[in-house]
């Protein structure tokens, strides 16, 4: 079979695409710009086109066509596949089509999931239950690669809520690991969300383990709300409050009490399938981290010694879970938040939490709002700038600087630093690309 990804480069679609190359499938793709991830593709052998999408970048010959949801409905490849017989699936309808041939481990929830999918991946690994994993970031243990391709009965995703996209799976097994205000330009409210993490609970089927994180308010009313009928669904929770979390705060070498909640969340979903806790913490104990979450360099940079940390961070809550991580592991250091907000829409709807959300920063650096592709409205971006969330910061008496190229950024922090301090680098967007400028280039 041969398979068309367009938005071959985003982190979910690509997952998929090295599934399909794995499985001995001809895989060719597109994407408006190039990067690892392209790139590494290619050398597992998929033929893509970076540029515009354009008619043309669609091969003659195609069986079926996988889009990312960034994709708007009117773009010039999707058009030329109208009429044409070729099957067209989103990327959560074909990943979902996936769940469907597979006991699916499904992991859920605003922040977190990609930690607790790796988690539970790797315990199942280390168990010798041979999973297959579609995961939304790169792992050391996968080879640098966000997919691993197992031979098993087991497949555990990264299930996202956005666009309700988690909607379309199947599985046997669910962990929530919260449930926040995020993703306001596709959801009403929290009680929309709220209301949609309840319908994919629906999808478990009779016999089904549903697994909740008890210290999460939200995820709680789940439970109040769960109308189940008589359906035999398990339900398992954690806990901070657990005596497993001393264990693992022993052994566990991301920092931070959200990752211990993470791991206790995967620990609970793998006593599920048997395994003991021995071989779980043995195989935490060895995580290595993921890419772009709380990912650590020490440099010589300037004549200074400095570390530069790469995370993922974008929401309010998740950007105080790392800062909070940042000065529990470098408690002497004075630590620079650098962040690129991401999309204008998050920015505005969130903009209160975002005030208090750098409280645990000794000087804050912001750029400018990375704009995401299809999901913006001009009235909002007309509403909210980085230099307005500058001034409410500032207002409140925070130290805050705003360099509106990003790539400037290493320049204007050049006579700033000194030795011992942490530049702890945040966003969804391309601000990551800087870290290149304080340490060599190293593949993840």
């Amino acid at each position: 079979m041969k398979i068309h990804f367009i938005g071959i480069g985003g982190i979910g679609v690509s997952a998929l695409a090295r599934h399909y190359l794995a499985k001995g499938h001809q895989v060719s793709g597109s994407d408006l710009s190039e990067s690892e991830i392209t790139e590494d593709l290619e050398r597992l052998g998929a033929e893509i086109v970076i540029g515009p999408h354009q008619a043309k970048n669609l091969p003659e010959r195609v069986d079926k066509i996988v889009y990312s949801v960034a994709v708007e409905l009117d773009n010039p490849e999707l058009k030329r596949a109208e009429g044409s017989g070729i099957e067209v699936q989103t990327y959560p309808q074909a990943l979902g089509e996936l769940t469907r041939h597979y006991f699916t481990i499904a992991v859920c929830g605003a922040h977190g999931k990609g930690t607790t999918t790796a988690l539970i991946s790797l315990a199942m690994i280390k168990d010798e239950l041979d999973p297959t994993v579609i995961i939304g970031t790169n792992l050391k243990e996968f080879g640098g690669g966000n997919c691993r391709i197992g031979k098993s009965k087991y497949l555990v995703i990264e299930a996202d809520e956005y666009g309700k996209a988690f909607l379309n799976y199947q599985p046997q097994m669910i962990v929530i690991t919260n449930i926040d205000k995020e993703h306001l330009d596709c959801y009403q409210d929290l009680d929309d969300i709220i209301g949609t993490f309840l319908e994919f609970t629906e999808h478990l089927p009779d016999n089904g383990v549903l697994i909740v994180n008890e210290d999460d308010k939200n995820s709680a009313t789940i439970l109040d709300k769960l109308a189940l009928g008589n359906r035999e669904i398990e339900t398992k929770f954690y806990s901070l409050a657990q005596a497993e979390a001393e264990s693992i705060r022993k052994i566990l070498k991301i920092p931070g009490e959200h990752n211990i909640s993470n791991a206790l969340g995967a620990l609970a979903a793998v006593r599920q399938l048997d395994i003991s806790d021995t071989i779980s913490l043995l195989a935490f104990g060895e995580y290595q981290g993921a890419w772009r979450r709380f990912e650590i360099h020490k440099v010589w940079w300037d004549r200074k010694d400095i570390i530069v940390i790469s995370d993922y961070a974008h929401h309010p809550n998740e950007i105080k879970a790392t800062l909070a991580g940042a000065r529990e592991k470098f408690p002497q250091s004075k630590i620079w938040a650098v962040f690129q907000p991401h999309q204008y829409q998050r920015t505005h709807y969130l903009f209160d939490e975002f005030l208090s959300a750098f409280d645990g920063a000794d000087e804050i650096v912001l750029t400018e709002i990375y704009s995401v592709a299809g999901r913006e409205k001009k009235e909002i971006m007309r509403q909210v700038s980085s230099q307005k969330l500058a001034e409410a910061l500032k207002n409140k008496g925070a130290q805050v600087s705003l360099v509106e190229d990003f790539e400037q950024i290493p320049k204007f922090l050049e006579d700033r630093l000194n030795s011992g301090d942490v530049v702890l680098i945040m966003g969804a967007g391309t601000i990551y690309k800087i870290v290149d400028k304080f340490a060599p280039k190293n593949k993840f």
